[in-house]
């Protein structure tokens, strides 16, 4: 699929590089992001990188992440930076501020609400080198992590055929800090239906949220006759947790007032509620409880797997003091379905809405939190 751009890459690197990152790369590998090897920075190797990559993004192959340490994805990140000239270095490292953390959207705003370089102005070689980036980083899972990526990346190409501001073309990628096994830095990626935040600390990952999972439509069949929901394991996951509960009990986590979006999406990073809502999981039986952790899992897949299972371990360890709750139907098929859980670390909304490039089809909106790691904890939100 042809990768579409609704923006171009001078709106990106104007705004990238005001907040270009006074950095230096990691002392342990063997690439410099100010000098890509022996390579000229005017003209990396053979590539041009002025020419729009002919090649499309990731496709749903049923590839998967790598599963990679913190370390493998630094050598990644600098491999990828090699291939780069001087402006478009500066457009992908920027400095690891809250306002470029946070800058993060479910619209097609393209660069009026994004940091990093747009995919649709990189060559095929540089294109391949990003998405390396972002395979090393992400979970070896089917549905999930890279695979799930790759699928949404392609949904936004179906979209684009209608939609040009639509497309796998107008997704970003940027490093806010230094690729490093010390020091902290953060791999900030997405689109209008996808935001991938995952925060590296002195060679570990300390945070893997925020992360939003969109995709319109939310299943579609290619020319080969294959069916793809990226978000199938998400919406199944969420929807057996809810057929588990008795009657007396979806009346419990049935919420007073109607949900149409998920609450916690952009720019409302630390506004969790003060009180919990819902039914609360300790009063469930132990099927009960593995259908909340089963519910959660999909979203926690989306990091490399290590990170994947302490993580979930975790929210395993708080499900005492955890909530879940929901509005509308319990079947998540139709507008206006919505479904949440709340512990005192995971926070995941989905939500059910009407199609917006096509009102026929529907659109699933996700979010993933974490009460105390969003950003690796790293900025204090009122």
């Amino acid at each position: 699929m042809a990768l579409a751009a609704a923006t171009t890459l001078l709106g990106g690197a104007m705004y990238a590089n005001a907040n270009a990152a006074s950095v230096t790369p990691d002392p342990s590998t063997s690439a410099s992001p100010t000098t890509p090897g022996s390579t000229s920075p005017t003209n990396p190797g053979s590539t041009s990188p002025s020419t729009p990559a002919s090649a499309s993004a990731p496709v749903p192959t049923g590839t998967a992440g790598t599963g990679s340490s913190a370390s493998d994805v630094v050598d990644a990140a600098n491999t990828f930076l090699k291939t780069l000239d001087d402006d478009q270095q500066a457009a992908v490292l920027l400095d690891f501020t809250q306002a470029n953390a946070t800058a993060w959207s479910n619209e097609a705003c393209g660069a009026d609400c994004r940091v990093g370089i747009e995919l649709s102005t990189l060559s095929d070689t540089q294109l391949a080198a990003a998405e390396a980036v972002v395979e090393a980083a992400t979970g070896t899972g089917t549905d999930t992590g890279y695979d799930q990526i790759s699928e949404i990346l392609a949904a936004d190409d179906v979209l684009g055929e209608t939609d040009s501001s639509y497309g796998s073309g107008n997704y970003y990628l940027a490093f806010l800090g230094a690729p490093s096994t010390s020091g902290t830095w953060q791999l900030h990626f997405g689109g209008d239906q996808l935001a991938v935040n995952l925060t590296y600390k002195d060679g570990e990952v300390v945070g893997t949220t925020p992360y939003f999972a969109g995709v319109e439509p939310a299943t579609w069949t290619d020319d080969d006759g294959t069916t793809y929901a990226p978000l199938s394991g998400m919406h199944d996951g969420m929807e057996s947790m809810l057929e588990g509960l008795s009657d007396d009990e979806l009346s419990e986590a049935k919420l007073s007032d109607s949900t149409t979006d998920v609450v916690l999406g952009p720019d409302e990073d630390g506004a969790f509620p003060d009180t919990k809502e819902g039914l609360a999981v300790s009063e469930l039986t132990d099927d009960q409880q593995q259908l909340v952790l089963d519910a959660i899992t999909p979203w926690v897949e989306a990091a490399d797997d290590t990170t994947a299972a302490s993580t979930l371990s975790t929210y395993e360890s708080e499900l005492d003091d955890t909530y879940i709750s929901y509005s509308g139907t319990t079947a998540l098929d139709t507008a206006g379905d919505y479904v949440r859980i709340d512990g005192p670390g995971v926070w995941i909304e989905f939500s059910v809405k009407d199609g917006v490039v096509d009102t026929s089809q529907l659109n699933y909106s996700s979010v993933y939190r974490d009460h105390d790691t969003d950003y690796g904890g790293e900025f204090s939100f009122s």
